[in-house]
């Protein structure tokens, strides 16, 4: 485990203002959490986190090739994030607009969201992260199923291949 005064750039003494190490964290936090997961961010956070460091990513996929019902999973994915500041703010900074954000996202931003496809399309986007710096990348697999209930257990069975 590091030592968390390395971590925030702290010094290592114990009489702290509580203001910087909060202050501290949130820089660190707002420059390498996972949930900032558009294409770009991994060499972002490679950056900002330095080689030496463990970068995990996350990326949703949609195991189809029919691009309406991929962004139908997408956007029911996405639906409970949307209104979320700390996400509606870091996709403007990654270059999405409001109009990309509205109505349930743009074709635009669902595509930078979600990968879908084939097997070998969300492989790829698997290698993108990972060429891009990621050390790790949690492929989150949505139940296509509007009651979200179903786990999409043959889709991991397709998908384990491409990806192992």
């Amino acid at each position: 485990m590091e030592n968390p005064f390395d971590v925030l750039g702290l010094p290592h003494r114990f009489d702290l203002d509580p203001a910087e190490i909060e202050s501290r964290y949130r820089d660190l936090q707002r420059a390498v959490h996972p949930d900032r997961h558009a294409r770009e961010a991994p060499a972002e956070r490679r950056a900002a986190l330095g080689a030496d460091k463990l970068l995990a990513v996350e990326q949703k996929v949609v195991l189809t090739r029919d691009a309406t019902i991929a962004r139908e999973v997408a956007r029911r994915t996405l639906a409970i994030y949307m209104n979320l500041p700390n996400y509606s703010n870091n996709w403007r900074r990654l270059g999405f607009t409001d109009a990309d954000l509205a109505d349930g996202g743009s074709d635009r931003f669902l595509d930078a969201m979600v990968v879908w496809g084939d097997e070998a399309a969300i492989a790829a986007r698997v290698a993108a992260h990972q060429a891009a710096g990621a050390a790790h990348v949690c492929v989150e697999l949505p139940p296509t199923a509007p009651d979200r209930a179903t786990i999409p257990l043959d889709g991991w069975r397709r998908l384990a291949p491409a990806l192992l």
